[in-house]
């Protein structure tokens, strides 16, 4: 690979059509990693919006594969949960022949490497995809022992919103849990993660940053983003 922008890792981004956030993980990036993005039809935030955000996922992923991606991560948390993690993956890599990530494994992953077992929840969620992903959790013997959600109809809205809103709704949670999970790739969370994880005094894991921590160890890339939690810190 060439010196430059991306030179040590090139990472397609496959991201929400509607959502305002994919700079967020370019953001928390160490120097040397770049992630293009290429957007997946997604207006709603129904939970047939996720199940239908994979629809065409074949074909958006050979876009970033023309700019020879070392790695494409599916970036949306409640598709995930919906569709499975395995099942998107391997859409895009027998599409590509490119290995393949997605949000919700990295989210699991990063529960598994912190020792947690009980888990506060904050979501931008309706209640319906809150359910599917308690379940998902529970599937996966992690306990849900807090919960908040501000619901968003759209892409859109999760996005418009202030950072302080996530903070207000963390810090009011009970703190019986190991780590907090925010959980939405679609929020402006990452220059509060800090701030809340010094004042819950646990860690607190992001869709975004979970996904960058993950993408990073998937490629054996040894740089670190401090200033972003316990988790980009390590």
């Amino acid at each position: 690979m060439s010196i430059g922008f991306g030179h040590l890792a090139r990472i397609g981004h496959l991201y929400p059509s509607g959502g305002l956030c994919d700079f967020e993980i370019q953001q928390m990036a160490p120097e040397g990693v770049q992630f293009l993005t290429t957007r997946l039809p997604f207006r709603d935030t129904s939970i047939e919006s996720d199940r239908t955000l994979i629809d065409d996922i074949e074909q958006h992923a050979q876009l970033l594969a023309d700019a020879r991606v070392d790695l494409i991560a599916t970036n949306c948390t409640a598709a995930g949960v919906v569709n499975g993690p395995d099942v998107i993956n391997a859409r895009v890599k027998a599409a590509t022949n490119i290995a393949a990530v997605t949000t919700i494994e990295a989210v699991l992953a990063a529960c598994d490497a912190l020792g947690v077992r009980k888990l506060g929840l904050v979501t931008a969620y309706s209640e319906h995809v809150v359910a599917a992903e308690l379940a998902f959790f529970e599937q996966r013997g992690l306990s849900i022992v807090a919960e908040a959600s501000r619901a968003c109809r759209t892409p859109f809205e999760q996005g418009t919103l202030q950072p302080q809103v996530w903070s207000n709704i963390a810090m009011r949670l009970p703190r019986d849990f190991d780590a907090l999970l925010i959980s939405c790739a679609g929020i402006r969370v990452t220059g509060v993660i800090a701030t809340i994880e010094a004042e819950v005094g646990r860690p607190v894991i992001t869709s975004n940053a979970a996904l960058l921590w993950y993408c990073l160890r998937t490629l054996n890339i040894a740089a670190r983003s401090p200033g972003y939690g316990a988790l980009l810190s390590e």
